[in-house]
């Protein structure tokens, strides 16, 4: 399986000035790339492909020697990020390429080896950049990595590794299986009955988010300060973003740690984001984020991980498997056969079955209907 192990670099004042030009310069390549593609065809109905702008490239770093400068590789990467995002294009019918602004591209692709290179003394190299760029390793690669990318965040310089993971052997009949359903109230709920809490850093941050957007509004076009001021809000955002990341990724490791097959609701989150008044929580809780952590956390520990149909998991009975519909606001699952309990606790119950078709606690076995029956009325409930 490919990983991605992400650390941070620090250059110095010229190589950061350096590191900045590059990433112009690829932005003008892309931005050519483009108007080259919509001439093309606007004028001779002609649709032009990676192959033929590929093989134009070396005559365009003859014409052009801010271009010669830097990775020939690394050029060929921003043709290939233009050929994405048009293909892309296609297969969703929506959402045309646009033309980027320097100041809003922030990365580039590169080869380990071509382009981009670790030096003995455990420092970056760059094709173009003087001097070798510091790397703070806070954790070792496991293997070579084949491909990395150069990222910009806040004013802060990022490398991504990408590297290849021997898949670990099946650990599945070792561990216990969990249904997850993930919430508002809380994060998830597990078919255990036990609730993650949902730290909701948004929320905490609201007044301080709400200060520098009124200082940002405030600032007259133009000024000094106006150029600072959305430096200051990016960071703050930077800031809850690496708590919640940093709380999901515990959440994530310690599920795994403790299950062996793990199932949750295959949640289609961009639809949900339409509903006005949820967008902010479910954006928040980042769902989404917290499944893409479970997925390849749950492959690179041997773990079975699957995804089931979301249709009806809260409205759906535990007990006697009947359905009927709940509203939002109500939050004991209650059913005519005797079953009470917690709302979402009944609903991650039901993700388990639909993953496994056993219930929580019986073992790796389906339960014959008299035994599914039991469950309900000796469940509790967790609220």
């Amino acid at each position: 399986m490919l990983l991605s192990y992400k650390y941070r670099i620090e250059p110095n004042r010229s190589q950061t000035a350096a590191l900045a030009e590059m990433l112009a310069d690829f932005c003008g390549l892309y931005n050519a790339g483009l108007q080259q593609r919509i001439e093309a065809y606007r004028r001779r109905g002609v649709s032009v492909t990676y192959n033929m702008q590929a093989a134009e490239l070396k005559a365009v770093r003859e014409a052009a020697p801010e271009l010669a400068r830097w990775s020939f590789s690394a050029e060929q990467q921003c043709l290939r990020r233009l050929d994405k995002t048009y293909k892309a294009f296609f297969r969703r019918r929506y959402g045309f390429p646009r033309f980027r602004a320097s100041a809003r591209y922030h990365a580039a692709e590169f080869r380990v080896g071509n382009g981009l290179t670790i030096r003995k003394s455990g420092r970056l190299g760059f094709v173009g950049i003087d001097g070798e760029i510091k790397v703070c390793w806070h954790r070792n690669l496991p293997s070579d990595p084949n491909s990395a990318i150069l990222t910009r965040q806040c004013g802060k310089w990022y490398v991504v590794f990408h590297v290849e993971v021997e898949p670990v052997p099946s650990r599945t009949n070792n561990g216990e299986s969990v249904g997850i359903d993930f919430g508002i109230r809380h994060l998830a709920t597990l078919s255990t009955g036990e609730p993650i809490a949902r730290p909701n850093w948004t929320k905490r941050a609201k007044r301080e988010i709400r200060r520098r957007q009124r200082a940002l509004a405030r600032c007259k076009r133009g000024s000094n300060t106006r150029a600072k001021r959305p430096a200051a809000l990016a960071r703050l955002h930077e800031r809850i973003a690496n708590k919640r990341r940093d709380h999901l990724h515990k959440v994530s490791r310690d599920l795994v740690r403790r299950f062996g097959w793990i199932a949750i609701e295959r949640l289609n989150v961009k639809e949900l984001l339409s509903q006005p008044y949820m967008a902010r929580d479910i954006s928040d809780a980042s769902w989404g984020q917290l499944a893409a952590m479970l997925a390849y956390k749950a492959e690179n520990a041997g773990c079975e991980f699957i995804a089931v149909d979301p249709q009806a998991t809260s409205q759906t009975c535990p007990g006697c498997m009947a359905v009927s519909e709940k509203k939002l606001s109500r939050r004991i699952h209650r059913c005519p056969c005797g079953g009470v309990l917690d709302r979402d606790v009944a609903a991650a119950m039901v993700v388990h079955h639909r993953a496994f078709n056993f219930w929580p606690g019986a073992g790796h076995g389906a339960l014959s209907e008299t035994d599914a029956s039991k469950l309900a009325p000796e469940a509790v409930c967790f609220s």
